[in-house]
């Protein structure tokens, strides 16, 4: 019986210097061992990238232990370019050393949009229009016109451009606009089978006045066109003037009998 007992003895010590030893093991491998693997509990402060050049991030934050990836550029004037504009996480905040920084680069050529149509426009118009754009007003030069600030001719780099065309973003763009003074009389344009709503427009465009209009039939359903005006085509007319129109319901025998008169009128000039 003695002996059995010292067995038993024997296993149960065994067995609690196993537990033991693997508990030291757990101690020494999650508290010591595994943190200074980890660099547990070591953090580094975010410094601020802002402005700092792509040529000089990488050795920046590898003195500091960070690393950085690019996720998004921009553009903006007043920065340099391929300089950080932003980044994440924000300076000031504590990270892992080895923490990869995420920033955004000034890109070095602006993006591009297009030129807005501000011709026979106003300068008011036009300056509210190149700003929504964002696009900048420049020079102003006037040139002779009875139409007081409406827009000419609008020009880049000294040189006429058309609307549509891509420059980039903030680009100055240069006006003519009329002065006001130019001749003071100008030839009629023709209405004659213009819809009604399109001769409204030219005429008001034109800076002048709609006057009686004058319906030689019902027009109800129907388009209203113009088949004729007075002042008459290439008659001369000022700023202001009243034009009075004659309308009639769009048929085919009104049509024809127009692109004949068109025709006609074509072969005289």
């Amino acid at each position: 019986m003695k002996f059995e007992n010292n067995t038993l003895r024997d296993v149960l010590i065994h067995l609690a210097l196993i537990a033991t030893t693997g508990l030291v093991i757990t101690i020494l491998f999650f508290y010591f061992y595994l943190p200074a693997r980890t660099n547990h509990g070591e953090t580094v402060t975010v410094p601020d990238l802002q402005g700092i050049h792509m040529d000089d991030i990488n050795e920046f934050l590898t003195k500091r232990n960070l690393r950085f990836e690019v996720n998004d550029s921009a553009y903006v004037e007043d920065e340099s370019p391929l300089t950080i504009l932003q980044q994440y996480p924000k300076p000031g905040e504590k990270v892992k050393e080895g923490r990869k920084i995420f920033v955004s680069v000034n890109r070095i050529n602006p993006p591009t949009v297009p030129v807005p149509e501000l011709l026979e426009r106003s300068l008011l118009n036009a300056r509210a229009v190149l700003r929504s754009n964002e696009l900048r007003l420049g020079k102003i030069s006037y040139q002779a016109s009875p139409f007081l600030n409406l827009v000419l001719e609008m020009k880049y780099d000294d040189e006429s451009i058309e609307a549509g065309e891509r420059i980039p973003k903030g680009s100055v763009i240069d006006l003519v606009i009329g002065d006001g003074y130019g001749a003071k009389y100008f030839p009629m344009p023709s209405l004659v089978g213009m819809e009604l709503s399109i001769a409204r427009f030219n005429i008001l465009g034109s800076n002048l006045e709609i006057g009686l209009i004058t319906v030689l039939d019902d027009t109800t359903g129907q388009k209203s066109i113009v088949i004729r005006h007075e002042p008459a085509a290439e008659e001369k007319i000022s700023i202001g003037d009243p034009i009075d129109l004659w309308i009639a319901p769009e048929t085919d025998s009104l049509k024809t009998a127009l692109e004949d008169l068109l025709s006609e009128n074509r072969e005289n000039e």
